[in-house]
């Protein structure tokens, strides 16, 4: 039997028994060639530092912001107005709230970042297309949004904008022009939904204030025609003063009776409290009006004013009018208090863009890290050329007839014919 250690001594014919590949063989080969691995070693390590030094500086300057709340002038002021009012206005802020709402976020900050019109001024402004060396402004736009990162807080909608660039002072400008040009923006827009809110009331209120003039005009004409004033107060000072008449007509007739039975029916005196008690009758005839007076076309007794049979019928075509009025002057002065809101909102141009750090200069370069750089591209030619000689050992061993070699020369073959053919082609 042949011993296990005699692994290169021939079986039959050209076979031979190969040790099982192990981390001690492996390490065995590799030092075989530690020579060609210093090499290696000592090239890659030239190489990569060329490379890492040959790369440009790169800095980043950061910045971050804040995009401003949801709140809504429309909204604060329709609120106020209705803390003060009472029954139906009493959730007009709310509702109001619900259907302006606002106009700004953080997700509508970054994609305004990203836009293109922002791009495009940025491009214009620092000339990227030159610096950047790009024959397409596309492939500029592009290129800056790679170099440009916008992060967002989830949880407290915090925006932080990295702009990265060769040149310390121009990633500093590139990233305060983006703030510049976010604000620029948001200002725009809000000025012009301003002016639109504006132009939309005005023309509200026009009609609101026809419709207020209509709405007393009409009060006014029922109030003349019919001689009422404020049907609650009329009628309270007329039951007072016909309470006052019925009380003089009883003590001007017990003063009646007293005065026949002393002077008899024929007596001066009788005949004048006679006298003046028809005339209180009529007062109060004509005060409290007949059955009949209701339904009269005009409602004015002789004097000009209603009866107190006829301020019932009044009292609901007056009250219709009066709460219309009253609608009108309310809508009317939610307008124009809303109005004025719309022109100070107009008129102002102040920055909207909260910055809680601007970017400043970086002072120390963000890339490339080249200590790493080196020992990382040194390592991977290590490991590539320590992977080249195991893989060759591991091909030297192996027998012709082996069915890997077969296929492993098949493909390489194959590779090599197309190769030679493809620069034949050309």
């Amino acid at each position: 039997m042949t011993p296990l250690h005699a692994t290169h001594e021939p079986l039959s014919g050209d076979a031979e028994v190969q040790p099982d590949p192990n981390w001690a063989t492996n390490v065995g080969k590799l030092l075989d060639h530690r020579v060609l691995l210093a090499r290696v070693a000592i090239i890659s390590l030239v190489v990569s530092a060329i490379i890492a030094l040959a790369l440009p500086k790169q800095y980043e300057s950061t910045a971050r912001i804040m995009p401003p709340d949801n709140s809504n002038p429309g909204t604060a002021l329709l609120a106020a107005l209705a803390g003060k009012s009472t029954g139906g206005l009493a959730g007009l802020g709310s509702i109001a709230g619900s259907l302006l709402g606002g106009r700004s976020s953080s997700v509508l900050f970054a994609e305004l970042l990203q836009s293109r019109s922002v791009s495009d001024h940025i491009i214009d402004r620092f000339q990227l297309q030159h610096v950047y060396r790009k024959r397409y402004r596309v492939d500029t736009v592009k290129y800056l949004a790679k170099r440009t990162v916008i992060a967002e807080d989830k949880k407290s909608g915090v925006l932080t904008l990295t702009v990265t660039d060769t040149d310390p002072e121009r990633s500093r400008a590139i990233a305060q022009a983006y703030l510049d040009e976010l604000n620029t923006i948001v200002v725009r827009s809000n000025t012009s939904s301003a002016r639109r809110e504006r132009e939309f009331i005005e023309q509200r209120l026009v009609s609101a204030r026809s419709e207020l003039q209509d709405a007393q005009v009409a009060l006014s004409a029922f109030s003349s025609s019919n001689a009422t004033l404020d049907i609650k107060e009329q009628t309270h000072a007329m039951v007072e003063a016909a309470s006052r008449l019925q009380a003089q007509k009883i003590f001007a007739e017990s003063e009646l009776a007293s005065l026949s039975q002393i002077y008899g029916d024929d007596n001066v005196r009788v005949r004048a409290a006679r006298a003046r008690i028809a005339d209180l009758q009529r007062e109060l005839t004509k005060m409290s009006g007949t059955a009949s007076d209701a339904a009269l076309d005009s409602p004015t007794n002789g004097d000009g004013y209603p009866s107190l049979r006829q301020l019932p019928r009044l009292a609901v075509p007056y009250a219709n009018l009066y709460r219309r009025v009253r609608i009108q002057e309310t809508v009317y002065e939610l307008l124009s208090q809303q109005y004025e809101m719309a022109r100070i909102a107009e008129a102002k141009d102040t920055p909207i863009v909260s910055v809680i750090d601007a970017p400043l200069l970086p002072e120390k370069k963000s890339f490339p890290p080249r200590l790493i750089l080196i020992i990382a591209l040194t390592g991977v030619s290590l490991l590539t050329a320590s992977a080249y000689i195991l893989i060759r050992e591991y091909w030297l061993l192996l027998d012709p007839s082996d069915p890997k070699r077969r296929i492993a020369s098949r493909i390489l073959s194959i590779v090599e014919r197309r190769l030679h053919r493809r620069e034949a082609a050309l």
